[in-house]
């Protein structure tokens, strides 16, 4: 069923997708943002996957970065821009735009861009969480070994300004952009890997969309402590605990957020962008692509990594990666691997047992 977005969903899917980022996703505020924006300059339209046909050809728009990057500069023109860009180099028109995830700023990608060019945004997003890279947001087109990847990014502002259109393997564009999006200040918006619906059915997250709009809806419509029982519930996860900031560090490495949160002095949490894992005493609670993510105790408003700050009273959910709607890339092993490497944690042993 086709969807005339309004201010109310825009509102439901920046919260909703703000809890399924997982701590990275964008905030809540740049959501809002561009989302009400969209409302302003069109009419954007959200298509369910029933609704294209299999060999229409779908965009997936992103913005790639580091969230706390203190430079940062993506306007909606850039958004725009994008996908003027790639489009310049396809034999076939385009049909429709994914996201590349959910988050508070990544749930609304695209719909700036249906209000100015017409294209429906299409409910089959890429993964139904945030994740860290590229790579995992590319379909498992990494997979392919022939595939030619055409992305565009644009980004920046005075003489960090850039545009680039690259072609080439997955891993070597995916990390171009990455390293483009430092030298931006920290932040590019991205149109990248067309493909046909029929392939997104088989490889994303079919319904994500709807999902951050349920669990948004949720959220808005209690309050304090009720709203996050109403989320977890939403769900089906668990709050593991609530208490003090007693602890945080963050540093941008390479285009990335990574750093450490403790509560109370005892749950450890890691993150690169987005949560990885939250542990007490060496018990693991929640391992990446599981959801793990920090609340305002009191408000129930998500915290994502890039705000946390000493003394901050939080609750932290977790959810099983069973009940997210996933993108067949959160099962591939070589693209988790190396989310060991930079939180120094074991991820794999505690997914694949």
């Amino acid at each position: 069923m086709t969807i005339k977005l309004d201010k109310q969903i825009v509102e439901f899917a920046v919260y909703g997708g703000a809890v399924l980022g997982g701590g990275g996703g964008g905030k809540i505020e740049d959501g809002l943002q561009i989302g009400r924006l969209a409302l302003e300059v069109g009419q954007p339209i959200l298509k369910t996957a029933e609704e294209m046909a299999e060999e229409d050809l779908l965009v997936t728009v992103s913005l790639v970065g580091a969230p706390a990057a203190k430079e940062q500069y993506v306007k909606p023109v850039h958004y725009v821009k994008a996908i003027e860009l790639l489009a310049s180099k396809l034999d076939q028109p385009l049909q429709g735009i994914i996201t590349n995830e959910n988050g508070a700023g990544t749930t609304v990608n695209g719909w700036f861009q249906s209000a100015m060019t017409g294209l429906p945004v299409v409910d089959l997003p890429c993964n139904g969480r945030a994740h860290p890279t590229g790579t995992m947001g590319s379909l498992n087109l990494s997979e392919i070994p022939t595939y030619i990847s055409n992305q565009a990014a644009v980004g920046g502002k005075g003489d960090k300004y850039v545009e680039m259109l690259i072609s080439g393997s997955l891993d070597t564009t995916a990390k171009t952009v990455r390293q483009l999006s430092v030298e931006a200040g920290g932040l590019v918006a991205v149109a990248r890997n067309p493909i046909t619906v029929g392939y997104a059915k088989q490889n994303g997250a079919k319904g994500a969309i709807s999902q951050a709009i349920q669990i948004g809806k949720a959220l808005l419509s209690t309050k304090g402590e009720a709203a996050i029982e109403a989320v977890v519930s939403e769900l089906g996860g668990s709050v593991v605990t609530e208490g003090t900031v007693t602890a945080f560090t963050l540093e941008t490495i390479g285009g990335f957020d990574v750093g450490k949160v403790t509560i109370n002095d005892c749950y450890d949490m890691t993150f690169w962008n987005e949560y990885m894992t939250i542990e007490k005493d060496g018990d693991r609670f929640g391992t990446f692509p599981d959801l793990i993510m920090t609340l305002d105790a009191k408000t129930a408003r998500p915290i994502v990594t890039a705000e946390i700050e000493k003394g901050q009273q939080v609750a932290v959910i977790t959810v099983p990666k069973e009940k997210l709607r996933l993108s067949s890339t959160m099962s591939n092993q070589k693209l988790i691997k190396p989310i060991e490497k930079i939180i120094n944690k074991e991820i794999i042993s505690y997914l694949y047992k």
